[in-house]
């Protein structure tokens, strides 16, 4: 039987306990999303994004196994306790990941690849994938089960939602060479397209209207498909005021994400700092 089908099978399953056998494949099902093999949603041969719900069930699973057990380290004045399904990954040098000295967390069953760069203090969550060259900045969280392209730059207290429930939802998603600026927020299954650029302070969630000056169009998500930022996009916070009677005579306005313009070489010469930090 496949990983997937028994996966599937034990999350069915109304159980209170767990044999040995169970927490083994539990354990060989975290072991598959700590080195890529499988992940919570990834691209069909037609270049589109599907969410792979079995893998996020097996996720949520875990959760459901694990019993709470103390986790201070030895000597720590600080306590920790949580999930024993879900301790702190372990790497070695052969990983070839950088994760600076200073507080930061990776919980086991997330991949990171070769070349990612982790400064502290900083939070990788289960079920995610971060793919190569890319920069996690202090204070930045990347929550459960998003997805995270190559040589993407997590700026400092960036935040990446999680989405967990329902397993069928598309967590959020990063694609390549992107750049999310500092105190960014990213929620609800946003597909963020390749090298795009959110300028510090953008918060885009599913509800939230992208409104595009270029093209002179708005972005909504649409029933079951996500928002998408269009590749190559400049996004800035903005704001759009309030067309009531009362809202304009108080002068009220709401926050609007704006795209500005395209990437362009001026643009990609203002990211060029980044490369010499890895």
């Amino acid at each position: 039987m496949s990983l997937q089908k028994q996966i599937e099978e034990l999350a069915s399953r109304d159980a209170q306990d767990y044999s040995d056998q169970d927490f083994a494949l539990f354990n060989e099902f975290k072991a598959a999303l700590n080195r890529g093999e499988i992940r919570a949603a990834e691209r069909d041969s037609n270049g589109k994004w599907q969410t792979n719900a079995w893998v996020k069930r097996g996720v949520l699973l875990g959760f459901r196994m694990g019993s709470i057990i103390e986790m201070t380290p030895s000597g720590a004045t600080l306590q920790f306790l949580d999930k024993n399904t879900y301790p702190i990954r372990k790497f070695s040098p052969s990983d070839c990941v950088r994760v600076v000295p200073g507080g930061s967390s990776i919980r086991d069953g997330a991949y990171i690849a070769p070349g990612v760069v982790c400064m502290p203090p900083m939070f990788v969550n289960a079920g995610d994938y971060v793919d190569e060259e890319t920069m996690i900045d202090s204070h930045s969280l990347v929550g459960s089960c998003a997805q995270i392209g190559k040589r993407v730059h997590l700026s400092a207290a960036a935040q990446i939602g999680g989405v967990l429930e329902p397993a069928g939802a598309t967590p959020v998603i990063i694609e390549d060479d992107v750049i999310v600026g500092g105190n960014c927020g990213v929620y609800e299954g946003t597909i963020v397209r390749e090298r795009a650029v959110l300028a510090s302070g953008t918060i885009v969630t599913g509800s939230t209207p992208v409104f595009d000056l270029v093209r002179e169009t708005i972005y909504r998500r649409e029933g079951d498909a996500p928002l998408e930022i269009p590749a190559g996009a400049v996004v800035v916070p903005g704001a759009r005021a309030i067309q009531t009677e009362k809202a304009r005579e108080w002068g009220l306005s709401l926050y609007a994400p704006v795209i500005v313009k395209y990437r362009d070489e001026k643009t990609d010469a203002a990211t060029q700092l980044e490369e010499l930090l890895r």
